[in-house]
């Protein structure tokens, strides 16, 4: 809980590329936030973000010299005593294939550490509205948790960040369980992403933010974009928010921000250490119109105004991932490229962020783009 006297710290470093001065830099960070008497013999697990095989330089992915940098560090501060499990839950594709093609296989080679997908899940008691959540065993059980964000533009959440890098504690299908229920609306899903980030409760958060991915993420749609810093926090909205103002951005404009102020997050209490420039032009994704009036317009709202994952057929290989993993059942194999049911879409673009080749992008109908251009110029 926030009070007033609570202060929430920081950490920024400026790195400009992972070959020079990464051991230091985490050794900087996660020296004054995670001491070592409380990971000896300790369960510790590093969650990265694995969301597809992608290589490092498309910054889809946790950089693998940052996990290894950090697994290295709490072996290290633990005198060798720490059990070290790195461990998430791709939604659409397998684990192993993650952890080869990102490079993390081969990154944490000679380490004493495990590399284990997520399979297993316990309900745990939450906050409401939720009251219980189905989590990856390991994150509930671990004694210590280190979350390992990369920074991250979000088609639906506008930024992933430290808070919805936790999502991945829900074990596989039961995303697009929570994506269904979620619906169109991004503030439920954020109230959601916050209460699970306060279940999971990790020690600390560290984001991978040297190299940063730009326009429509999280997956290969996104474009990698150098930014170069890394940042750590015992607290994921004070790292969240950070970010935001790096980036000019009001603290309202980010879903799950907006969800922990409505918590109790008080920005007042964030203190910064370090250097901290703004990160100009940094490309965001759009994130569209929302329903509104009357329930009996809203498919009207929804084929005509709200924005929607499009398909570029050139692109499309028709893997079948994205149908696979729509939770509304929106999506049906055809040719030269899948068929959407906008009706039934309910714009969580988890088709966007597994598609393996790019070829689905969020945009707005015709509709929507006049209503946008209408609205800016009105302004």
């Amino acid at each position: 809980m926030w009070g007033v006297d609570h202060v929430a710290k920081v950490l920024v470093r400026r790195l400009l590329d992972y070959d020079h001065g990464l051991e230091e830099a985490v050794h900087a960070l996660l020296e004054p936030l995670l001491p070592a008497a409380g990971l000896r013999s300790a369960r510790v697990l590093v969650k990265p973000n694995l969301l597809a095989p992608a290589g490092p330089e498309r910054a889809v992915v946790t950089h693998p010299a940052v996990v290894r940098a950090v697994c290295q560090w709490i072996v290290d501060a633990s005198d060798g005593s720490a059990h070290v499990l790195v461990g998430d839950s791709p939604a659409v594709w397998p684990f192993r294939t993650v952890v080869r093609r990102s490079g993390l296989e081969d990154a944490l080679k000679g380490l004493p550490v495990q590399v284990r997908e997520f399979k297993d899940s316990v309900q745990v008691s939450a906050e409401p509205p939720f009251h219980s959540l189905e989590l990856a065993r390991e994150a509930v059980e671990s004694d210590v948790v280190v979350n390992l964000p990369k920074w991250k533009t979000h088609s639906q959440m506008l930024l992933t960040l430290a808070v919805k890098n936790l999502f991945g504690c829900v074990v596989g299908v039961r995303k697009p369980q929570w994506h269904m229920r979620a619906g169109v609306g991004a503030d439920w899903f954020a109230r959601l992403l916050v209460g699970i980030c306060r279940t999971v409760r990790p020690s600390v958060h560290l984001l991978d933010g040297i190299l940063a991915l730009e326009g429509d993420g999280p997956g290969l749609g996104g474009t990698a974009r150098p930014v170069g810093y890394l940042l750590a926090s015992p607290s994921a909205d004070a790292l969240d928010y950070v970010v935001c103002r790096m980036l000019g951005l009001d603290a309202t404009q980010l879903p799950t921000l907006r969800a922990a102020l409505s918590l109790g997050f008080e920005p007042s209490t964030v203190q910064v250490e370090g250097n901290m420039e703004a990160v100009e032009e940094f490309r965001l994704p759009q994130t569209g119109t929302v329903l509104f009036g009357p329930p009996k317009f809203h498919h009207l709202q929804r084929r005509h105004l709200l924005r929607r994952p499009e398909p570029e057929a050139a692109r499309c290989q028709l893997c079948g991932k994205c149908w696979k993993i729509c939770p509304a059942g929106a999506i049906r194999e055809s040719q030269p490229a899948p068929v959407f049911d906008y009706d039934q879409c309910i714009r969580c673009f988890c088709c966007v962020e597994v598609c393996p080749f790019g070829a689905l992008t969020p945009r707005e109908p015709p509709l929507g783009r006049l209503l946008s251009l209408l609205t800016r110029r009105a302004w």
